[in-house]
């Protein structure tokens, strides 16, 4: 059996280092083909310069503008660049060419890399073919929809920040614990960080069911020891937590400090403790009360792993905690948050240099989203500024969230669906769900630098918006415009394209955005200025979010400016009696059923977000293909399974159950009990109604599965056929 479109899938050994000179080959490869030798090396040199484009791939934070090197830019960043800048295009003799039901047919990998979208184009009712139409009828198209809906609460927009900066971990942190996080593949450049960190003597820890290559003996293409020498080995202790058990872990160690404190009056920073925080009596006896058994258990570690671990945190003046979806995306997922906040407080990492929460964005404008206020229940002091400066009362009531989208969607609550970038389909749960609910909506449209999944996945009648991209110089009012990104370290900073744009009907998001709301609501609020210079935007957020006062001014300096984040710069909290809380989490996992597995989604290297730019995860071993799960070798032989087997996978929840068929079995060094696959080919699998408590969130990290073997060699969407060669 051979894969259509794809080369035979390969498996082999996981790596153990990452980055050095194979990482440089495949970046300026892919570069290459991509963009061309000229075009590539405009494109690379600009990237995370102060007068040039901001990477359009994570949010990991730049260096002050004097210290950053000609090459600031990782692998991915490199790939991310080059499939936005790509000389391929996707026009109107494409789309007349192949059909709605043809694209379906195709995969994810071969849809994107068709190339740029380069003029917008509308998908009647009824028709079988995208077709042209002009940008001031598209705007039109979509005011109409959007007035005749029944009540304007049928819409939806939907999405804190950290407390350390960029120098507290490269400079300061004596501890870096790096959990629920791959930074090899999902933003490889702190990988430099943390080797400017390890350098100075820094100890870090990884707590990750697998071992990633990334977190492993690092090669720095940019020294000498890391081109030709042995590298950096980064990562001091690897805590190889079950899968959803960092909850317990994290309870674990803040019970064994405790512990130590009963011993030793000295563990505990009880003067911080005291002064800066309430609630530590109630977290006390909560821990004093758990059982080592229970947590041992739960977190899939012995206790004198977790003893160790302690004995780390004990040793180290200051510690930073990193993570990112690989904690988020549980069911326990605030509570684990929470208990990892606990451990802060308890030695008094919060609020001084190389200390700190640090979540890291796995996207390069997730932080400033939030911060503009892009979120589902906008607070009524941000409405009430909304209010004073632009004169109209704003909606009150609290919109959807992305799974409260999905299901809005599905009860045919959501007439109108707009989605500013993303491939919203595909990057969300309980695909077969997510799809037909797609279908109920009247007009879909898609804002857009190039086709994907959700484009072929419609509403009755859908708009594909062609955008620049972050690469793209902008010249819309017919001048030089500029954009801001904040990072994942709260710095905000502008983004200057530099290429000419890859289609002269392309539009910026801001043209788009603004022109869909003069043609809705008329000018009333200043919608064409707007959208003709984004420093009156710029003037507008001055006066509406804390933080960003003389914007343009300070955006202008080399590097940009950080805001406030109070308990880092002051340690004051905002917070109702201005102290940190500790919190009571009640330790729970995911209980999986006899002959079942616990299943995280994750990216492959070859991958950002829903992406795909290659079929090779070389880091694991993976070559030619996606459609692989990986399972402890011991977990396949007790099902009568072995490495290179056909297999479906099937998740079980209480509506039922979803199958994934044809995967090829990879024997992995997974904890007991868990397993892993690639998103989105997994997303069919997690439930939509599994949320996290709190938060609603999908979660992807930790879904109830069943092997199967494969009775045939299709893959569930009928796609690909799968190879079982090893």
């Amino acid at each position: 059996m051979v894969e259509r479109g794809e080369r035979a899938l390969r498996v082999s050994a996981p790596q153990t280092t990452s980055v050095g000179i194979p990482a440089v080959r495949h970046a300026m490869g892919y570069a290459l083909r991509e963009m061309g030798p000229v075009r590539g090396a405009r494109t690379l040199l600009s990237m995370n310069q102060a007068s040039g484009f901001d990477c359009p791939g994570c949010a990991w934070p730049d260096p002050v503008a004097t210290e950053r090197s000609v090459a600031e830019f990782c692998e991915n960043g490199a790939k991310a660049a080059a499939w936005e800048a790509t000389t391929a295009r996707v026009d109107r003799d494409f789309f007349a060419a192949h059909s709605i039901d043809e694209l379906r047919a195709m995969d994810d990998h071969t849809l994107e890399h068709f190339g740029r979208l380069a003029e917008p184009v509308h998908l009647a009712p009824g028709a079988t073919h995208y077709a042209p139409i002009a940008w001031d009828d598209a705007f039109a198209l979509v005011a109409e929809r959007l007035r005749a809906m029944p009540s304007p609460d049928r819409e939806t927009i939907g999405i804190g920040k950290g407390a350390v900066t960029l120098e507290d971990i490269t400079d300061h942190a004596e501890l870096i614990v790096v959990v629920g996080q791959n930074p090899g593949t999902n933003h490889p450049r702190m990988l430099t960080a943390l080797e400017a960190a390890k350098r100075r003597g820094a100890r870090i820890v990884a707590i990750n069911p697998l071992p990633e290559a990334g977190l492993g003996r690092f090669k720095n293409p940019q020294s000498l020891r890391g081109l030709v020498g042995s590298g950096t080995q980064l990562t001091d202790r690897h805590l190889a937590v079950r899968v959803n058990g960092d909850l317990a872990l994290f309870a674990a160690t803040n019970k064994a400090l405790l512990e130590r404190e009963d011993r030793d009056a000295a563990t505990l920073d009880r003067a911080f403790i005291e002064t800066h925080t309430s609630g530590f009596e109630a977290a006390a006896a909560h821990w004093r009360a758990l059982e080592w058994s229970d947590l041992e258990r739960l977190s899939g570690l012995a206790r004198a792993e977790i003893e160790a671990f302690a004995s780390d945190a004990v040793a180290a003046k200051s510690v930073v905690v990193t993570w990112a979806m690989g904690l988020t995306q549980h069911r326990n997922a605030v509570a684990t948050i929470r208990e990892i906040v606990n451990f802060l407080l308890l030695r008094g990492n919060i609020g001084r240099p190389g200390a700190g929460p640090s979540p890291i964005r796995g996207h390069s404008n997730v932080q400033g989203d939030r911060t503009m206020g892009i979120w589902e229940k906008a607070p009524d002091a941000f409405l009430d500024r909304l209010r004073d400066e632009f004169g109209f009362e704003p909606p009150r009531e609290h919109g959807y969230d992305t799974v409260g989208t999905i299901r809005a969607l599905r009860d045919g609550l959501i007439d109108v669906f707009v989605a500013l970038g993303g491939n919203f389909v595909a990057a969300t749960p309980d695909t077969a769900v997510t799809e037909a609910a797609m279908a109920n909506t009247a007009l879909s449209v898609h804002v857009a630098t190039k086709l994907n999944r959700s484009h072929l996945t419609t509403g009755r009648e859908a708009l594909i918006l062609p955008c620049l991209g972050r690469s793209e110089r902008d010249r819309t009012g017919g001048r030089d415009q500029v954009v801001t990104v904040e990072d994942s370290m709260a710095m905000v900073h502008a983004s200057r394209g530099r290429l000419e744009p890859g289609s002269p009907d392309l539009r910026s998001e801001v043209d788009i955005v603004t022109s869909i709301g003069a043609a809705l609501f008329g000018d009333d609020l200043g919608w064409t200025a707007m959208g003709q210079d984004y420093a009156e935007i710029r003037r507008h957020i001055e006066r509406v979010v804390p933080g960003f006062e003389s914007y343009e001014e300070r955006v202008s300096e080399p590097g940009g400016f950080q805001l406030p984040r109070p308990p880092r710069d002051s340690r004051t909290f905002p917070t109702s009696d201005g102290t940190a809380h500790f919190s009571v989490n009640e330790v729970d996992a995911v209980e999986v059923p006899e002959g079942h597995l616990l299943l995280q989604t994750l990216r492959s290297h070859d991958q950002f977000n829903t992406t795909v730019y290659g079929l090779d995860d070389r880091y694991r071993g993976i070559r030619g293909g996606r459609r692989v799960v990986f399972v402890n070798r011991a977990d396949l032989a007790a099902r009568g399974l072995a490495d290179g087997d056909l297999v479906d996978l099937v998740s079980v929840y209480t509506d039922g159950e979803r199958r994934a068929s044809a995967f090829r079995a990879v024997a992995y060094p997974t904890p007991p009990g868990c397993a892993a696959a690639y998103f989105p080919e997994a997303n069919v699998l997690v439930p939509l109604e599994s949320t996290a408590i709190g938060s609603n969130t999908p979660t992807s990290k930790s879904v109830v599965i069943r092997l199967e073997r494969c009775a045939v060699a299709a893959g569930d969407d009928g796609r690909r056929v799968l190879s079982a060669s090893a």
